[in-house]
């Protein structure tokens, strides 16, 4: 793996990670909006949402950190 290989893998890392933890906060969010007894639907559909994106762009990443493997 040459050095330009590198940075970008580490770069995509970085990447997953801010991903995921802004995955797990919404997570947290959706949770306390669904706890309280009276909460805009139409927000609480938005973060829902959201959470689903983060998570294709997650895997999208993972996805192409992983080497072609030729079987």
């Amino acid at each position: 793996m040459n050095n330009d290989n590198k940075l970008h893998h580490i770069q995509s890392e970085e990447k997953v990670a801010a991903l995921e933890l802004e995955h797990r906060d919404l997570d947290e969010v959706i949770k306390n909006l669904e706890s309280q007894g009276n909460f805009d639907q139409l927000k609480l559909s938005r973060l829902k949402k959201r959470k689903l994106m983060l998570k294709d762009q997650i895997s999208g990443l993972r996805d192409n950190m992983l080497p072609d493997i030729i079987a």
